[in-house]
């Protein structure tokens, strides 16, 4: 950086949020837990989920560090693990991308437009 700050970075903790983001519903419950805790019926409710879709999700979130659990009563509550997370997520999700995809400079992003799509999605 020019003013001559370092900044940390842990390339392992990047790449986990990478795969956290690479999945529509991995991106959906996560940016629901930015509301809210949520219990994983409640989460498959909102969403539209299958319960046992939202469960496997949520324990890829909380394998990669992202979500942690708390205990209320009998049942199991997310949320997310680290409240910069919660800032990170919200500044991610208001980001605007413009991209020159041949040539077409002004056009907004979409994955449809990413030419690694296929790799990150296994499709």
């Amino acid at each position: 950086m020019s003013d001559g700050l370092a900044v940390a970075v842990d390339a392992a903790a990047l790449g986990r949020v990478g795969v956290a983001l690479a999945d529509e519903n991995r991106r959906r419950l996560l940016l629901a837990l930015l509301n809210e805790p949520g219990f994983p019926s409640d989460l498959a409710d909102q969403l539209g989920m299958t319960r046992g879709n939202v469960s496997n999700h949520l324990a890829c979130l909380r394998g990669c560090g992202l979500v942690r659990t708390v205990q209320v009563g009998r049942r199991v509550r997310y949320e997310l693990a680290d409240p910069k997370l919660a800032h990170a997520l919200a500044d991610l999700a208001a980001l605007v991308l413009l991209v020159d995809h041949q040539g077409a400079a002004g056009e907004v992003c979409g994955p449809e437009d990413y030419d690694c799509v296929d790799e990150v999605s296994g499709g």
